[in-house]
Parts: C-alpha cells; sequence; structure tokens
C-alpha cells in the first residue's frame, strides 16, 4: 500500500491570514482510499525551500500531493519547485495555453496576460490535468514508483480536480481496492487517564487501531480500520465499538459529528419538554453555543455580574415559572485564586439535582470545560429510552 504526504504552499497560510482546509480536505480523502498519510507540511512561497521539501518526501513516500502556488505571479514557485526536485526542465503546453485563454476569454470576456502564460509551463513529462473550473492547470510529475501531484490552492478547484482526476489515476496507478475507514465515540464527564484505565490495552492494536484525543471536558475514542472493503471495516469497527461501549457505559455520548446539544435536545423532544438555562461567569458562551443549534435567546439568560451558587435554586424556579419550562439547567463559573469553581443546577419534573467541580487548567480553557460539564450533567439527568418505554 503506498504511502502519502501533503504539502500545501503559501506564505499567506504561514502567517495566518488564511486558514488552511486543505490538508483535513485531503487527509480524509486519501484515508477513504485507503491511503496512509504519515506527514503533512506547510511551507512559503520560496522555490528552493519547496524543492527541498519534496526531495525529502520524495525518499519517504510514493505519492506527494502540493496545494498552492500555481498562479501567475511571480510568487507562485510551484511549478518551478517540482520540476527542480524531479531534475527535469520545464517545458511549454501548447494544448494548456489554449484552456487557460479559453476560460479567460469565456469567463472574464478579456485576453489573457503574458502572466497568464506562465500557467502553461509544467515540468517536462508530467501528465497535465485540466481545469475546467479555474484558470491554474494541475499536473503530475512521476519518478519510478513515486509521483507528486501538484493542484491548485483554491479549496473549490482542488476538490474537483482531486475527484474527477487524480482519484482515478491513484487507484489506476497503485490498484487500490482498500480502504481506511474511522468513527469517533464522544465522552464526556470522565478524563483522559480513565478513558485510558479501561481501553489502554485496545490501544495497542495494529487494525483496527484504537485512539484518545482529550478536549477541555470532552475525550473522543477514535477507532481505524483498514479493510478491502466498506462493509469488511464496518463490521471492523462495529466488534471493536461494542466492546468500547461495554468498558465505558454512559459515558459515551455520541458518534462522529454528533454533539452534546444534539443528544440533550433529542431527550428533550421525545418528552416534549422545554428546556430553559442560567448561566454566570461564561460571558455569554453558553447561550452562543445553545442559539447556533436553534435555541430561542429569550430562554436563555445570562447574568450581567457574578451570581452566587446559594442564588441559583431562586433563579431556576423563576425561570421555570415564568417561561413555563420543565427544565432548567444553571450554570455558575467563579475564578478563585488557582482553579475555578462551577456550580450546576438541573431542574425537573424530577426535582433539583446539585453538582460541583473545580477546574485547575488554563483559564482560557474554563469556559469550554464548564459547558461540557453542564450538558453531559443535563443529559445524564434527563430520562433515558429505558426510563421512558
Amino acid at each position: 500500500m503506498p504511502t502519502a504526504e501533503i504539502i500545501t504552499i503559501g506564505t499567506e497560510l504561514l502567517l495566518g491570514e488564511i486558514q488552511d482546509t486543505n490538508t483535513r480536505y485531503l487527509a480524509r480523502a486519501l484515508r477513504d482510499l485507503g491511503i496512509d498519510l504519515y506527514r503533512t507540511t506547510t511551507i512559503g512561497d520560496n522555490e528552493e525551500r519547496i524543492a527541498r521539501v519534496i526531495e525529502e518526501a520524495l525518499g519517504r513516500c510514493q505519492i506527494i500531493i502540493t496545494t498552492g502556488g500555481l498562479g501567475p505571479t511571480v510568487d507562485d514557485p510551484t511549478r518551478q519547485a517540482v520540476a527542480r526536485a524531479l531534475g527535469v526542465p520545464l517545458e511549454f503546453r501548447n494544448d494548456l495555453w489554449e484552456q487557460i485563454s479559453n476560460r479567460i476569454l469565456t469567463r472574464y470576456g478579456r485576453q489573457p496576460s503574458t502572466n497568464n502564460m506562465r500557467q502553461a509551463w509544467i515540468p517536462a513529462g508530467s501528465i497535465p490535468i485540466p481545469n475546467p473550473v479555474g484558470t491554474a492547470p494541475a499536473f503530475i510529475g512521476e519518478r519510478g514508483d513515486a509521483c507528486v501531484i501538484s493542484l491548485p490552492g483554491v479549496p473549490r478547484e482542488m476538490e474537483y480536480l482531486y475527484q474527477n482526476a487524480v482519484v482515478p489515476y491513484l487507484k489506476q496507478r497503485y490498484h487500490l481496492t482498500g480502504v481506511i475507514k474511522a468513527r469517533v465515540l464522544h465522552t464526556a464527564g470522565v478524563g483522559e487517564s480513565q478513558i485510558d484505565e479501561w481501553i489502554g490495552d485496545l490501544e495497542t492494536l495494529s487494525n483496527p487501531t484504537v485512539g484518545l484525543l482529550a478536549h477541555p471536558g470532552q475525550c473522543d475514542i477514535r477507532i481505524t480500520a483498514k479493510a478491502n472493503s466498506q462493509e469488511e471495516a464496518d463490521q471492523m469497527i462495529a466488534e471493536l465499538e461494542a466492546t468500547i461501549r461495554q468498558r465505558c457505559g454512559d459515558s459515551i455520548y455520541g458518534t462522529d459529528n454528533e454533539t452534546l446539544e444534539d443528544v440533550v435536545f433529542q431527550k428533550l423532544a421525545r418528552q416534549g419538554w422545554k428546556l430553559a438555562v442560567f448561566e454566570s461567569g461564561l460571558n455569554g458562551a453558553l447561550r452562543e453555543r445553545l442559539q447556533s443549534h436553534g435555541m430561542p435567546p429569550e430562554w436563555i439568560a445570562v447574568a450581567e455580574s457574578p451570581y452566587m451558587p446559594k442564588d441559583l435554586e431562586t433563579i431556576l424556579r423563576d425561570l421555570s415559572h415564568r417561561l413555563k419550562a420543565e427544565v432548567v439547567l444553571g450554570v455558575c463559573l467563579i475564578p478563585e485564586e488557582d482553579k475555578q469553581s462551577l456550580t450546576l443546577l438541573v431542574l425537573s419534573p424530577s426535582g433539583m439535582l446539585e453538582n460541583q467541580r473545580s477546574y485547575g487548567g488554563p483559564p482560557q480553557l474554563a469556559a469550554s470545560w464548564a459547558i461540557h460539564s453542564a450538558l453531559d450533567f443535563l443529559r445524564r439527568n434527563l430520562p433515558t429510552p429505558l426510563e421512558e418505554n
């Protein structure tokens, strides 16, 4: 099975002026083809440095994909850098120049400039990839069993050319038949060390593999399987997921793109209950998150000044009465000398439940931790499907 590296090119990426979304897209796309991705690199618009990075990658893997640096200006050096790394000159391709000229004429209603002609020069012997959705052609340079695939940096163009030209090329050249599939299980209310204690032996498996990724108030468990088909990968993941769920229990709240608020609102909807929220010490962060999920802002009260936890019960009962809400969540985060104290209250038809927690991590992550903790506390104290039946 071939291995791959991704090289994103552009000084604007290094300066933080734009966000690199191409690497994420390509990483997932390569995974779906069953190709192992071992390294990603971001480098500025410098021909010598780009060439050196490509040369190093050619010594480690079979597939190098670059994005960016294929524009018509002097500071678009990818073509020259790839030619330099492959040890070949640039050559002018009349077929590409015709495609570029027609594209500019039909799309912009003007004649192409001499600058645009730069885009018709590609490394000698390369396979050209015409670009019907943009003006920058792509190309594939080959050396032995390795290839350098250079794609535009514009995400829409890059994605189109990858799907329509690169995928067929990779499947044919490397006889790709396998897949790599991943599933993420989300946990809350327990730390990474506890999860590791429960499933540490599974983290040593070679296929499927198990990995942990910690976030404030949440820990993800990633299961990745290599197989000859989607069906085989699904079966491998399902068997291991069953074991993990048996060990982690209700600490697991969802999978893949599912969020804590998804789970909470699904439980509320099954009961036909309304939720009201009071937050203090979070600077409106909980309100913002719940509003983005579609919760009406008038159902979320934000304290303008810190409230003491002893006030919460009165506030929650008032909100429940005034808004006719069956469930009210209260969250109060108070900074102390070396930690942050969190008080959580949930008022529901089952009564009032309170929970006290403390956080000693980076202060800038305290609000995120508190939100995850609050939503998880609410999730655990709403009726489960078993109780509903």
